[in-house]
């Protein structure tokens, strides 16, 4: 009897010791199942990520993103997609084959393939940058680059020693005669008598026809250049001419000082780092709606930078004055009057809406060139 109840005894206490190993572990598991998965969120850029330039800049509010989330998220970055039907068919393998829940599509040109796939999965959110249409799980996000623009021409107009810019540009989409318009004001209120070359790449990223449209500019006059496309060869076409000719350059969407250090006379910088935070979260927390997002310097997606510290004091603190203007919404830079470079008065008083602002199909006096068929 007493051998019984002892080895009753000590089965009861090896089996509390027992369990008491295996807690942690059961613990630990217990954690595991209670912590969410990550969110996936898939990235699709339309060039290499490469040094700088407009690919480089969405990168890096992926990784601010990833950062700011740490195992939250889970993120994939598709590079060099051709906009049309290969970049549905890599949306869809984000979803299918990754698990993607969330995905950005980086490019003006994914916008009816993203459309297409949203409408193949409605359970999953998608964000196209820039854009006009949406659907009930797919919203457009855009900045009012051209709020940046003005101030850069701004900085141009004070410069350039022969009043002349030379404009690189994508496609003749209204982001892009948006920015051309509004460099070209803000270059003419420092010089009424400045003028703005625009040549047409028709293509977004393309190094070797960016570094010959840039020097055909130059050797049309232009000793400033700026431009709406992916790479650093503008500007690197620019240093090129800085000692000989004494070419400036605004490079867009980064800064470009380790392409064009002596050249760079200010960077237009898209910061998305916040923007894609938010959306995770919000898609995390089942709050994410298709509301399209445009916001201006004040949201902090686009500014001005890395403005040359050589020019004059007065100039650097007019252009900030001005920016602060931008901010508090005391001043637009579509402002009345506008001429366009027919001579046709386009806006007596008062500024353009934002619709308007959203179709513009035309250039403001002091643009050489013409807006073609968007394509």
């Amino acid at each position: 009897m007493l051998k019984n109840l002892i080895r009753g005894s000590a089965r009861a206490l090896f089996a509390i010791l027992a369990l008491g190993a295996f807690t942690p572990s059961l613990r630990a598991a217990d954690r595991a199942a209670a912590s969410p998965p990550p969110l996936v969120v898939g990235f699709v850029y339309v060039s290499p990520i490469g040094e700088a330039g407009w690919t480089y800049q969405h990168e890096l509010g992926r990784r601010e993103m990833v950062r700011s989330l740490g195992p939250r998220v889970k993120t994939i970055a598709v590079e060099s997609v051709a906009e049309g039907p290969d970049a549905g068919r890599v949306m869809r393998d984000l979803v299918v084959s990754q698990g993607a829940k969330l995905v950005f599509a980086t490019s003006f040109g994914y916008l009816d393939p993203a459309l297409r796939v949203a409408a193949e999965f409605p359970g999953v959110n998608f964000e196209h940058a820039g854009g006009y249409k949406t659907a009930p799980n797919l919203a457009t996000y855009d900045a009012r680059y051209y709020e940046a623009r003005w101030l850069a021409g701004y900085l141009a107009g004070q410069a350039s020693m022969m009043g002349v810019a030379g404009y690189v540009a994508g496609f003749p989409v209204p982001e892009v005669v948006q920015g051309i318009n509004a460099f070209t004001l803000g270059m003419r209120a420092a010089n009424p008598k400045a003028r703005v070359r625009v040549l047409w790449l028709n293509t977004w990223f393309d190094p070797a026809k960016e570094r010959d449209a840039a020097q055909s500019l130059i050797d049309q006059g232009a000793d400033v250049l700026t431009q709406h496309s992916g790479s650093a060869a503008v500007a690197q076409a620019a240093q090129a001419n800085f000692e000989s000719k004494g070419v400036r350059v605004v490079p867009y969407p980064s800064d470009m000082r380790a392409f064009a250090p002596d050249a760079q006379l200010c960077a237009i910088v898209h910061r998305w780092g916040g923007f894609y935070t938010r959306v995770a979260e919000s898609v995390i927390a089942g709050t994410w709606t298709n509301a399209p997002v445009w916001g201006g310097i004040a949201s902090g997606m686009v500014d001005i930078a890395a403005v040359d510290p050589k020019l004059p004091a007065s100039v650097r603190a007019a252009v900030q004055s001005k920016r602060q203007a931008i901010v508090d919404g005391t001043f637009k830079p579509f402002s009345a009057p506008l001429v366009d470079n027919t001579g046709t008065l386009r806006l007596a008083r008062g500024a353009l809406d934002d619709a308007q602002i959203k179709t513009m199909d035309w250039f403001v006096e002091g643009v050489i060139g013409s807006v073609p068929a968007a394509r």
